[in-house]
């Protein structure tokens, strides 16, 4: 749980796997996560297959990430901090800007993320 280090343990930056965020609660596959510092890099593999990571800042769940069965990001479900909706982004890379940046979310992503908040308000 932490950059891309979960294949080898070991991040291109140097951060040991699991180091770069905690789990505060977990529920089946999704696991409730915070960053230890501000400079966490983005998940993009888990040792999981199948894990679904709710990323909590502050008391709110504020980005949601979905691996594959190769243990790889395939997607990421963020909340816009201007505006409060929420956007994807697909594929293991994303362009974070651009015309094609963000995606809406499918019905099936908009029912997880509602299951995922609700049991992350009931936790707290």
């Amino acid at each position: 749980m932490g950059g891309r280090g979960s294949s080898s343990g070991i991040s291109k930056k140097g951060n040991a796997y699991g180091t770069q965020y905690h789990t505060l609660f977990q529920d089946g596959d999704v696991k409730y996560i915070t960053k230890n510092g501000r400079q966490s890099e983005p998940l993009m593999e888990t040792m999981t297959k199948g894990r679904i990571y709710a990323t909590v800042n502050g008391n709110e769940v504020k980005a949601v990430t979905f691996f594959d069965d190769d243990n790889k990001r395939n997607v990421l479900l963020e909340k816009d901090e201007n505006t409060g909706t929420w956007h994807a982004h697909r594929g293991y890379y994303h362009n974070e800007y651009g015309n094609n940046a963000h995606d809406n979310l499918t019905p099936r992503e908009n029912a997880i993320l509602d299951n995922i908040i609700k049991k992350w308000n009931n936790h707290k």
